[in-house]
This record gives structure tokens, C-alpha cells and sequence, in this order.
């Protein structure tokens, strides 16, 4: 029968939507370390090639809530396929292009597919583990996220040192041919309920509130968040998002469920989730500058020793991940946290004297932090899901990913720009200490940051076991 699980089947369903999930989130960085020779090979300037880059992530992050949406209405098997089929034939048209026009056209055509895999990939596996292994099953999902996010430049140095760029595409290729049947095979397909409605307003006011908000990021490191078309650019994200929320309010079957907000454990592990990502993004774009400019570092060197962090993601996320089937998730996001907290406070005390060795040490909290947090957070958000809001809230779960490590680009780039700015007009001598200066600071600050997530998920914790003692349930269905 279509609705049947059968969870004897459940390893070979992470097998096949870990593959999507891991390509999809690598070919977001794989391409980075290609925007010089792309820039020869095509005889553009930066300002055109990253849009190689941009378009990608724009496009996978505006409509991955509208795919979990329609999801939910067709079923979650038939779109993860044909956003797995949509994803290998446009890497096979990315690796043919002949311009820079085609390429970022045909990346936008492979974002379509991929955001239906990292919309949808969560909630497959939601469905296709038992409840008490939920926490386990997703810990391993956010590993292959990781996984791909730190992979990317490293994998696509390695075929740009024996391959042409063509080949960071093609390499997709052979994993789909394989994983698409395993899809076809193993995924069970979930009828949804009939005869219901697509929010196409909903969907087009979502998409452009937010295309809004990414390219005013994006676009204002460069021309500066005060100039008119950045300012004009955040205005449509205001009026589109309050326009999006009125759609919301008004039609019967709306693009997204507001009530689900009404449940304010739901509400604060997606809010602590998108802050986690802010502070990890922006610790991610600094530590290369850090370690290589200030430290005098080679790229070798510095890769090796950013690889501490997911290293210890992807010790401590499965393990958390398991805990949290056993003990619950809130304590584990909270101790999570909390670790983050102790990490940040340390990266803040590095200098142009510190070791190698102290370094990693100092890092290597963070890492842990994010393991223990991550895990039992993404199960807490998609346990408070009801079953036939899973593919929005695996959307929704994804978006918090992508727009946490946008913002966190920007916002984190401003706030050491600002601090070593601050460091010279107080005296400090050569851009060398104003830059570790302007570091520490910003460290300083993600501290604060993630200390306000922290009471968050405090509070949480202390009104989940209230209502345990009273047996009441903030879960909306």
C-alpha cells in the first residue's frame, strides 16, 4: 500500500536522500574555488562570475518553502525525483556551457532541482524513521549538510588541480545515475489528502520578499547598505513580507500554516537555529582572513585547521542526535548552546602569538557547540510539525540554514570592518593588530549573540517542563 512504511527500509532512504541532500548543499561552495579561472576563462569581471555562485543560492533559498508546500500537496517522493532529475541534466548543461550567461542561467535551472532536495530531504527522512530514532536520523542529515558545505572548495580544488571547470559539474553526474533509482526503490510515497490549493500569491510574495532581502545583502557589502537601490531593496522586502503575512491570514489554505508560530518551542528552536547559522557563517568567512593574513598561514595550513570544526560536527551530531530520542531535545539545544557560548568567549582571546595548537583548541568548541545543538533542534522542529506540514516545515527548516548564513556573512564582515576601524582610531599601531583587534571584538559580540539564544532556549526549557508536570501540549495540529 502507498501510505505503508515499511522502516526496514529506512537506511537505504537515508542512503539516497543523503546523496541529493550532499550534492545539492556542496555545489553551493564547490564553485567558490573556481571564480578565478572563470573569470580567464570567460573574460569577465568578478562583479559577472560570482553571480555563477549567487544565482544558486538565491534561487534554492526563495523557493525551497514553496517546494516543501507543494509537497505536501502532490507528495514528497515525486518531487524529490524530479528535483534529483532537474539537478543532474542542469549539472550536465552547466558543464557544457560556452559563456557566462549560460552558465548562470543553467545554475539557476540546477537551483530549481536543488531546492527541492534540500527543501524535502528532512522530511522524508522524518517520515521514513520511527519516532524514537528521529533525533539519530536527522543528526546524520545535518552531517551530510555540513558535510557538503565544508567539502565544497576543498573537492573542487582537487579536480581543478587534474580537471577542467567543466568537470565540477559532470562530477554529479555518476551519484545521480546512482541515487535516483535508489530514490525510485527505497522512498515510500506518502498519499497527501485531496483537493487541496496551491497559494500562488502567497508563494509569489514570498519569493519576492525574500529575492529582495538576499540581494540587498548580497549587493550591499559592495555598494554600501545606505545606497538608494540597497534601501530600495530592503523596502521590498518590508512591504512584500507584510503583504505575504496579511495573503496568510486571508485564504483558506495558506503557502504557510501561521499558527504553527503560535507554538513558541517551535518558534524559538527555528529562531535559535537561524542565529546559530548567523554566527557560524560569519565565523567561517573571517577565519580564512584571520589565520592566513594575520597569522601568516598557508591555505593549506588554514583549511586543515578550519577543518576542526566540522570534524567535531560530525563526531558530536549523530551522538546528540541520539541522545535527544532518549532524553528529549530541549536540554541538549540548551548544553549546545551553552558550549557555542564558551567557544566564541575563547576565539576571543586569540593573538598574532597564539599557537597552532592553542588555536585549535580554542576553535574546537564551536564545533562541539553546533554537534550537540544542531541535531536536537532540527528534531524539535520537525516533531512539532504536524504530518501534513512536514515538507513545509523541512522548507522552512532549510531557509532558516541559507538566510542564517547570508545574513551572518554580512552582518559579521560589517562588524570586523567596524571594529578594526575603531582599533586604529584608538591607536593601534599597523592593520595587522587592528584586524586581530577588530576580530576579537566582533568573537566579542558573537558571544552576546548567541548568549541571547541561549536564554531563549532556557526559557523554552523551563516552560517545557511546567507543562510536562501539567501534561500540556503546545503542539498545534
Amino acid at each position: 500500500m502507498p501510505n505503508e512504511i515499511d522502516y526496514s527500509k529506512k537506511w537505504f532512504v537515508m542512503a539516497a536522500v543523503a546523496m541529493g541532500i550532499f550534492l545539492a548543499t556542496i555545489d553551493g561552495s564547490i564553485v567558490n574555488i573556481a571564480l578565478p579561472t572563470l573569470v580567464k576563462t570567460f573574460n569577465q569581471p568578478l562583479s559577472v562570475v560570482e553571480w555563477v555562485v549567487l544565482a544558486y543560492l538565491l534561487t534554492v533559498t526563495t523557493l525551497m518553502i514553496s517546494m516543501g508546500r507543494l509537497a505536501d500537496m502532490i507528495g514528497k517522493k515525486p518531487l524529490y525525483v524530479a528535483g534529483f532529475s532537474i539537478f543532474i541534466l542542469g549539472s550536465m548543461l552547466c558543464g557544457m556551457s560556452s559563456s557566462v550567461g549560460m552558465l548562470i542561467g543553467f545554475r539557476v535551472f540546477q537551483a530549481i532541482g536543488a531546492s527541492m532536495m534540500m527543501g524535502l530531504g528532512m522530511a522524508i527522512v522524518t517520515e521514513a524513521f520511527p519516532q524514537d530514532e528521529r533525533g539519530k536520523a536527522l543528526g546524520i542529515t545535518g552531517v551530510m549538510v555540513s558535510l557538503g558545505v565544508i567539502a565544497g572548495p576543498s573537492i573542487g580544488g582537487i579536480i581543478l588541480e587534474s580537471l577542467s571547470w567543466h568537470w565540477l559539474f559532470f562530477v554529479n553526474i555518476p551519484v545521480g545515475l546512482i541515487g535516483i533509482p535508489m530514490v525510485l526503490r527505497f522512498v515510500p510515497f506518502i498519499r497527501p489528502a485531496g483537493k487541496q490549493q496551491f497559494d500562488y500569491w502567497g508563494a509569489i510574495l514570498l519569493f519576492v520578499s525574500l529575492a529582495g532581502l538576499l540581494l540587498a545583502l548580497s549587493l550591499g557589502q559592495e555598494m554600501g547598505y545606505g545606497s538608494p537601490l540597497i534601501l530600495a531593496l530592503f523596502g521590498i522586502f518590508l512591504i512584500g513580507l507584510a503583504a505575504f503575512l496579511w495573503v496568510e491570514r486571508s485564504v483558506a489554505q495558506p503557502m504557510v500554516e501561521l499558527r504553527l508560530f503560535n507554538n513558541a518551542w517551535f518558534s524559538i528552536s527555528l529562531l535559535t537555529g537561524l542565529m546559530t547559522f548567523v554566527a557560524s557563517a560569519g565565523t567561517v568567512l573571517l577565519l580564512p582572513f584571520f589565520l592566513q593574513d594575520m597569522l601568516g598561514l598557508s591555505p593549506r595550513t588554514a583549511g586543515l585547521l578550519m577543518a576542526v570544526n566540522p570534524v567535531a560536527i560530525g563526531i558530536f551530531a549523530p551522538i546528540s542526535g541520539a541522545l535527544s530520542d532518549r532524553i528529549g531535545s530541549r536540554k541538549l539545544t540548551t548544553l549546545g548552546l551553552f558550549v557555542l557560548i564558551a567557544g566564541y568567549w575563547s576565539v576571543s582571546g586569540v593573538t598574532q602569538d597564539t599557537s597552532l595548537f592553542e588555536f585549535a583548541l580554542r576553535a574546537l568548541p564551536i564545533g562541539i557547540g553546533m554537534g550537540i545543538f544542531q541535531s536536537p533542534n532540527n528534531s524539535a522542529v520537525m516533531g512539532a510539525a504536524p504530518k501534513e506540514r512536514l515538507g513545509i516545515v523541512s522548507g522552512m527548516l532549510s531557509i532558516s540554514r541559507t538566510l542564517g548564513q547570508m545574513i551572518g556573512i554580512s552582518l559579521v564582515s560589517a562588524l570586523w570592518v567596524f571594529g578594526t576601524r575603531r582599533a586604529l582610531e584608538a591607536g593601534f599601531t599597523g592593520a595587522n593588530q587592528a584586524e586581530v583587534a577588530g576580530f576579537q571584538q566582533t568573537a566579542s559580540l558573537l558571544v552576546v549573540w548567541i548568549s541571547i539564544a541561549f536564554l531563549l532556549s532556557v526559557w523554552a526549557l523551563i516552560q517545557e517542563q511546567k507543562a510536562a508536570k501539567t501534561s500540556v501540549n503546545p503542539v498545534v495540529e
